[in-house]
């Protein structure tokens, strides 16, 4: 039939190669453009199933299908954020279109704008959805590379005792109250942002976060010891239902104008909100805490993680550097004499 008009509007109506019907609004009230788009759909039709040619997908059609599938994802709302910024520059395009060299120029326009390593996080999600429009929906044969950047290793940014201790004094009330948790128990900031009553017992003296809330997707069980219990006794019926509130509500965002206020105030410079659960880790390994028991206390989901921190704990390897001198770790070292002849 081709086109033929409902109301106001053209429809396209026509048969494939292979007997399948199509029949559908063109969205448009002019004969012409609804006459070209049948046109482009039966000819696209006829290379699908007589020449095998694979149609063309837009980004948008990528993206849309990758947080259908992906939205049990724990950084799923990070996915859709990230996506409408990707938005300004691939929205408009085909799948084919996305080349490495304009993959490159988002990259670089991400760094410039805040850093390699958050550019990395924009360029790997990139990645993902292309790897899975080839892999799995087979929309592509090739893919262009995406090259991530090169992070320089970052230092574990800790705080003593003492600096803590200012820190905490110079905080309001409940921000004090969530870092001096944050520093008891090596929690995320998430985790002690959401954390609700029904997760303690504190008869036990534990806390649980389910799979669902933990990074690494495991459950981890939190022993409590008394500076977080402390906390907790100062927290009871403030509210029925979340720990840590302020106005009611959870507190969702703890680098606030309060928080950086205080530490200007003390004197603490390059200390972010997440730096206080290095900081616990750091305590814990200088204080006798092995490796192995640190990462089960910190629901880390590898050796690798821990070791971060293992420079902090050079006591195991003192008995193997004293055999330098013939000593052991419980002796004086020799004195060693120098002749002058």
């Amino acid at each position: 039939m081709g086109v033929y008009k409902r109301g106001d509007v053209w429809w396209i109506d026509f048969t494939t190669p292979n007997g399948r019907r199509v029949r559908e609004s063109s969205g448009t009230q002019d004969r012409q453009k609804a006459q070209e788009l049948h046109d482009r759909m039966r000819v696209r039709c006829w290379e699908e199933q007589r020449l095998g040619v694979k149609p063309e997908h837009s980004w948008k059609e990528a993206a849309v299908r990758w947080l259908k599938e992906t939205d049990h994802k724990r950084s799923h709302d990070e996915d859709i954020a990230k996506l409408r910024w990707l938005d300004q520059f691939f929205g408009d395009l085909t799948l084919s279109k996305v080349t490495r060299e304009l993959i490159d120029q988002v990259g670089g326009r991400k760094a410039d704008e805040t850093s390699r390593a958050n550019a990395n996080r924009y360029l790997a999600l990139i990645r993902a959805i292309l790897r899975r429009a080839r892999d799995d929906w087979e929309w592509l044969e090739r893919i262009p590379k995406v090259r991530l950047y090169q992070e320089s290793k970052r230092r574990i940014r800790w705080i003593t005792r003492e600096e803590a201790e200012r820190l905490l004094d110079a905080l309001p009330l409940h921000l004090r109250d969530m870092a001096q948790f944050s520093l008891s128990t090596g929690l995320r900031q998430r985790n002690v942002s959401f954390l609700r009553w029904d997760q303690l017992d504190m008869q036990r003296k534990v806390a649980w976060i389910h799979p669902d809330e933990a990074k690494a997707g495991k459950a981890i069980s939190v022993p409590l010891n008394e500076g977080a219990l402390a906390v907790l006794r100062r927290r009871l019926g403030q509210h029925p239902e979340y720990v840590f509130t302020f106005r009611g509500k959870p507190v969702a965002i703890c680098s606030t104008k309060a928080w950086w206020h205080a530490l200007d105030k003390v004197g603490i410079s390059d200390f972010r909100w997440h730096d206080l659960r290095h900081t616990w880790a750091s305590w814990h390994v200088q204080s006798g805490t092995s490796l192995q028991e640190l990462m089960e206390l910190g629901g880390w989901s590898n050796y690798e993680m821990v070791m971060r921190y293992a420079h902090l704990a050079a006591d195991h390897l003192r008995a193997a550097a004293c055999r330098l001198d013939g000593t052991n770790a419980a002796q004086p070292p020799l004195r060693l004499v120098v002749s002058n002849s």
